[in-house]
């Protein structure tokens, strides 16, 4: 592994990744207890560490080839909100979603000029996402295409000759696409990558399990953990620990093919057919990714609460999945399965109101302001919002500690960009 530092630094007003570890700060007698080894906890963990704060990390599980966590099943492809997946969450989380989103954008973009990409599994391809009738006439897909032009993602052409360009089959019945440069990362590798980062940062890491509401125990969790604050990254495990039963499972589920350009062309660019209002009904959609240079994944589905994991390559909705790739291109019929993991599953942690990060607005026993800050609820967009919502929980965590009441998010004025991180770096 290649030992270049990187940190987060504002310049010019600007989030950039530099070179280098992050400049000394005074904060270190400060602790921050992050509860969630997944991509939101380790990112969380990251710009903690780079503000100046020692951070621990709980996690029952961390990312390991033979047995992933959720952040490994993830499509991981970064998307303007929302996901191909459907919407899946209300207008005020969109809206702070989007800026989020930017904020992932141009980091990953950074990382990727600054650190070699066998490094940390992070890759810029071109995503193309198609349409069965003129955007014109898809109200929500044609406002999100709209935004995308503009937004600053790279490399975007609204063109519906792209059909043509990838040979996708001419009966599959697309007739409009757009295409813009987007981050796609190789979970495996990434989460590794990022575990290790935020341990040569400093972070203590340790495995183990939180049970029971966290504002319940939170008095004893500060003084076990000696910290000042806790940041809730669990995901489906909110449910528990935040005693919010709007959390539910959005199962997903990818094949992995081989993509050596043997038995069909290499695929080298995403290819997309998401969920959108005029299919709401529907949860079954195109969703063909490069995973890295060897492996393409193949999905996808969106289930709601659904919460086993006991789909089989032999279950229904997993071969039609695999059928509706193979029909869009010709020729993915010949592949063959990735002998390591031909297919993996997950469950996206989903929140029927919103993307939740925020405060604990309940206040403690003895009727002070709680210490906690959650961040979960990112369904399937953990990825693309990861460095925009610990953005945000560290701008929340200043707030916490100069004694500013906690306000719900639909309260809040959404920041966009990097404004979201910069103002509290």
């Amino acid at each position: 592994m290649n030992s270049i530092q990187v940190h987060l630094a504002s310049v010019a007003g600007e989030l950039v990744l530099e070179v280098g570890p992050a400049p000394a700060g005074d904060l270190g007698a400060s602790r921050i207890l992050v509860i969630g080894g997944g991509v939101t906890g380790l990112t969380t963990a990251w710009v903690l560490l780079d503000a100046g704060y020692n951070v621990t990390v709980i996690s029952e599980r961390w990312a390991n080839p033979q047995d992933r966590i959720t952040s490994q099943i993830a499509g991981a492809l970064w998307e303007w909100p929302p996901a191909v997946c459907g919407r899946h969450t209300d207008v005020v989380s969109l809206e702070h979603s989007k800026g989020w989103a930017m904020t992932s954008y141009h980091v990953f973009e950074e990382l990727m000029k600054l650190v070699p990409a066998e490094d940390h599994g992070v890759r810029m391809r071109l995503a193309n996402f198609f349409f069965d009738r003129p955007l014109e006439n898809l109200p929500d897909q044609y406002q999100k295409m709209k935004e995308i032009e503009h937004c600053g993602v790279s490399g975007f052409r609204r063109d519906p000759n792209l059909v043509k360009h990838h040979a996708v089959n001419q009966k599959a019945g697309v007739v409009d696409s757009y295409r813009h440069l987007a981050p796609v990362v190789d979970t495996d590798h990434y989460m590794v990558w990022l575990r290790n980062l935020v341990s040569r940062k400093g972070a203590t890491l340790i495995t183990g399990r939180i049970s029971g509401d966290l504002l319940t125990q939170e008095r004893d969790l500060l003084d076990e953990y000696s910290c000042i604050a806790i940041v809730n990254a669990t995901g489906l495990s909110a449910v528990e620990l935040a005693g919010d039963e709007t959390v539910y499972p959005l199962r997903g589920a990818l094949i992995r093919v081989v993509n050596d350009g043997k038995r069909f062309p290499r695929v080298t660019e995403a290819l997309a057919v998401g969920i959108d209002d005029a299919h709401k009904g529907e949860q079954e959609l195109v969703f063909i990714v490069p995973r890295n240079d060897r492996v393409l994944i193949l999905g996808g589905i969106a289930q709601p609460r659904q919460w086993k994991l006991d789909l089989t390559l032999d279950s229904p909705e997993i071969a039609r999945m695999r059928e509706r790739c193979n029909y869009f291109v010709p020729g993915l019929e010949n592949a063959e399965y990735d002998p390591e993991a031909p297919l993996v599953q997950g469950n996206r942690p989903t929140r029927s109101e919103n993307v939740r990060v925020e405060r604990e607005m309940r206040l403690t026993a003895d009727g002070s302001a709680s210490r906690i800050i959650h961040s979960y609820g990112q369904g399937g967009s953990g990825f693309s919002l990861s460095f925009g919502c610990a953005g945000e929980v560290l701008g929340l965590l200043r707030e916490l500690l100069v004694g500013v009441a906690p306000a719900k998010m639909s309260q809040r004025p959404r920041r966009t960009g990097d404004s979201l991180l910069l103002a509290h770096l």
